[in-house]
């Protein structure tokens, strides 16, 4: 996402600053509470949460697991010689 450019205003006087900066505390005080909730609901502990959901769960993350492990060997396997490792380009004696 692309950043959004705001105007830029014109500050004349002090209270004008320290207004603006009252203003860009509470917003980020908003902001805070806004991610704090976030955050914490994403480790909410799901008790809901039945057998059969609990062995689907295992068997997703151990899916997830080999087919990073998969990427990862292919990877080092077709491009290890970026990285320094295994078979690259050997020097001519």
């Amino acid at each position: 996402m692309l950043p959004v450019k705001k105007p830029v205003r014109e500050y004349r006087t002090l209270d004008e600053i320290r207004q603006r900066k009252d203003e860009l505390l509470n917003e980020l005080q908003q902001d805070n509470t806004q991610f704090t909730t976030l955050w914490n609901q994403v480790f909410l502990k799901r008790e809901n949460n039945s057998k059969s959901d609990y062995i689907a769960g295992l068997v997703t993350n151990g899916i997830v697991a080999f087919d990073t492990f998969m990427l990862v060997r292919k990877l080092m396997k077709n491009y290890s010689s970026l990285f320094g490792f295994g078979k690259g380009k050997k020097k001519k004696k």
